[in-house]
């Protein structure tokens, strides 16, 4: 049995061919007795009734043009003030970054759009690499924040401390740990101005003879070096594939670095130094990642206005 939204579907297909027929035709046929409003009139009525939306798409669709257009010139301007004065901030990381490349041997893979950046060298028969992440950088708002709100925590105590020094006369008493002069508690904030800390993979290659994965983080110009790990595969020390990530995951790693001896520390901290990892590249890498960071933004402000614009 046809349903009755097939029904209503084939009555003008029907009616139409039902009324060709019967002009071709010279019988006369009897007046029907059928009632007018019977359930086929009914059916085509509803069939040929035209059906209208039940909101008005056009104005929505200006709503969102107007905001497309609102966005673009959001980003536009956004846009001209980065390409103004983002590298320009950045001249000096810029300036450090030119100068340790040009003076070590060191070659960069840095891809356009990717947020990995990846230093090779060869040293003897060895393959080293370093690779980090401008995520790094992108991940330190909540850091900031804390180290915002402890800086605030003690200035307000340093404040109380001078108050409490106070004479009746308003002169503060002087305590030998206060006659720091203010010009030289300027220079030392200067000279101690802290970078962010960014994590660093090292790779050491040999051939037919695995490698070392030597993981560091890097913070004021020091490699802080957390693990070594050794592999016989030097494909399970890269590990570009969540298969080999699972699988180098269940090697041994060795122990925390600092549980080593110290002596151990020492020279292994020793050998990377040979091998040109060192306190000048630990300087340089966090501003590469400023730069590369500045730039990859510049390339998302672009492609998002580009596509929105389209």
């Amino acid at each position: 049995m046809l349903s009755l939204r097939t029904l209503a579907r084939s009555v003008p297909r029907t009616a139409l061919r039902s009324l060709a027929i019967s002009s071709r035709s010279a019988v006369s046929r009897p007046v029907s007795t059928v009632p007018k409003n019977t359930f086929l009139q009914s059916s085509l009525k509803q069939a040929t009734r035209p059906s209208y939306a039940t909101f008005s798409t056009s104005q929505a669709f200006k709503q969102n043009a107007d905001g497309d257009v609102e966005l673009v010139a959001k980003l536009e301007d956004e846009l001209k003030h980065e390409k103004a004065s983002g590298l320009t901030d950045l001249e000096s990381s810029v300036q450090n970054i030119q100068y340790v490349l040009q003076n070590n041997s060191w070659e960069v893979k840095d891809v356009p759009g990717e947020q990995e950046v990846v230093l090779m060298k060869k040293f003897g028969k060895e393959e080293i690499r370093l690779t980090f992440t401008v995520a790094d950088l992108q991940n330190l708002s909540e850091q900031d924040e804390f180290d915002d709100a402890a800086l605030g925590d003690e200035m307000d105590f340093q404040s109380g401390h001078q108050a409490a020094n106070r004479g009746a006369s308003g002169n503060v008493a002087q305590n030998p740990e206060d006659s720091v002069s203010t010009a030289g508690h300027e220079d030392l904030e200067r000279d101690l101005e802290p970078s962010f800390p960014a994590r660093v993979n090292v790779t050491i290659e040999k051939p037919s003879n695995g490698a070392l994965l030597i993981q560091t983080l890097v913070q004021d110009g020091i490699f802080q070096v957390e693990e070594v790990s050794y592999f016989s595969k030097p494909d399970l020390a890269h590990a570009q594939t969540a298969e080999k990530d699972w699988a180098r995951q269940s090697l041994y790693a060795g122990p925390p670095f600092e549980n080593l001896d110290e002596d151990l520390q020492t020279f292994m901290e020793r050998y990377l130094e040979e091998r040109g990892i060192n306190a000048e590249l630990a300087n340089m890498i966090p501003d590469y990642i400023q730069v590369k960071e500045q730039k990859e933004y510049v390339r998302w402000l672009e492609n998002v206005k580009n596509f929105v614009a389209a």
